[in-house]
């Protein structure tokens, strides 16, 4: 199976589509190393959150997403 991420935002532009399907389980090294060095470099920001299937992934870090599930990377909101 895999582990679809959703991208949102200017992040979707970065990654050249809105979503991408990667091998599972993931962890944090290893969605790092799927969205490659460009796109990983945004990710590690502080501004940028997480979810996993729909909840708040408060430590990126600890990040354990199995087979099935959905990340979707949030990059800061913009006020206007």
């Amino acid at each position: 199976m895999a582990v679809k991420l959703v991208f949102l935002g200017k992040l979707a532009d970065l990654a050249g589509a809105p979503e991408r399907d990667v091998a599972g389980p993931l962890d944090w090294d290893g969605l790092l190393a799927a969205l490659g060095p460009q796109l990983a470099a945004q990710v590690q920001g502080e501004k940028v959150k997480l979810a996993l299937d729909g909840a708040l992934v408060a430590d990126k870090a600890a990040l354990a997403a199995p087979d099935g599930s959905e990340i979707a990377l949030l990059p800061p909101v913009s006020g206007g």
